[in-house]
C-alpha cells in the first residue's frame, strides 16, 4: 500500500506538499501526522505513513521545510542542518502547516475527527504542541529534539503523550531523558519510554549505523495503540 503527494493550502498564502496515505476501509477511522525529521519526507517517512495506512489509519506527512528548501535531503546533505535553523523559529511557523494538514484531513469522509502527531527528531516537539494548542488528540515522539525547550508546554495538556528516545541519543543527552523520565508520575497521560543501548534516529532503516528493528516495532505498536484508542473515542461519541 503507497500514498500519493498532494497539495494542502497554507493558512498564510501559498500552498505544501503532503504524502498522503489512506486506508482500504470505508468507515470512519483516526489519522496520524507525520512531523518529519530535518531530512524532510524522505522514503524512510513514507514508509512510516504507509504502514499506518496498512493498519487502518490516515496518515499524512506535510513538508515542514517548504519555505525556505522544500523535498527531502539525503542523511549527508548539510543543507538539511542548515534549514533548520533557527530551530525554535522554524518549529514555530511549522505550527501553522500541522494546523493546515489537520484541516485538510477534517474535509476526508473517512477521517473521524481525531488525529495524533507524531514527530521524528526536528519534529519531535509537535508530539507536545499537537495537543497543547494545535487541535490534535494525541501526541508520540521519536528521538525528538530540543524537546527540553517544549516540557513547559506540557501544562495543561491531558490528552495522551508518548515520549521515546534511545539512552545512547546525542542530541537527547541524559539530563533531559531524565528529566522528562520524572514527568509520568504528576501527569499520568505521559508515557516516557528509553531504550537501553539505542542511538539516535532508530526508527529510519536508511540512518543505517543507528537503526533498530525491535525499538522500531515497539515504537510503532505504541503509536498505533493510541490511535486505537483514538478510534475507540470517536465511535462513543458518534454513537
Amino acid at each position: 500500500m503507497s500514498g500519493t503527494t498532494i497539495k494542502i493550502d497554507s493558512s498564510q498564502g501559498g500552498a505544501f506538499d503532503c504524502y498522503l496515505a489512506r486506508p482500504e476501509t470505508t468507515g470512519k477511522v483516526p489519522a496520524v501526522v507525520l512531523a518529519c525529521a530535518i531530512h524532510g519526507v524522505d522514503e524512510d517517512l513514507r514508509g512510516i505513513a504507509d504502514e499506518f495506512a496498512a493498519n487502518g489509519y490516515v496518515a499524512a506527512a506535510p513538508d515542514l521545510f517548504w519555505r525556505s528548501l522544500p523535498g527531502p535531503l539525503g542523511l549527508d546533505d548539510k543543507r538539511a542542518a542548515e534549514r533548520a535553523q533557527p530551530r525554535l523559529e522554524k518549529i514555530a511557523a511549522g505550527e501553522a502547516d500541522m494546523a493546515d494538514t489537520l484541516k485538510h484531513l477534517r474535509s476526508l469522509p473517512q477521517f473521524n475527527g481525531r488525529a495524533a502527531a507524531m514527530g521524528f527528531c526536528y519534529g519531535g516537539p509537535y508530539a507536545i504542541l499537537g495537543p497543547k494548542r494545535l487541535g490534535y488528540a494525541a501526541g508520540v515522539s521519536c528521538h525528538g529534539t530540543r524537546m527540553l525547550d517544549y516540557i513547559g508546554e506540557l501544562d495543561g495538556v491531558t490528552a495522551p503523550v508518548c515520549i521515546m528516545w534511545g539512552d545512547q541519543d546525542h542530541v537527547a543527552p541524559a539530563e533531559v531523558q531524565d528529566t522528562y523520565r520524572k514527568v509520568p508520575a504528576a501527569m499520568p497521560n505521559v508515557e516516557v519510554q528509553i531504550f537501553p543501548g539505542i542511538l539516535h534516529g532508530y526508527m529510519m532503516p536508511h540512518a543505517v549505523k543507528a537503526y533498530d528493528a525491535k525499538s522500531r516495532t515497539f515504537s510503532m505498536a505504541r503509536a498505533l495503540a493510541i490511535l486505537d484508542r483514538l478510534r475507540g473515542e470517536g465511535l462513543r461519541q458518534a454513537s
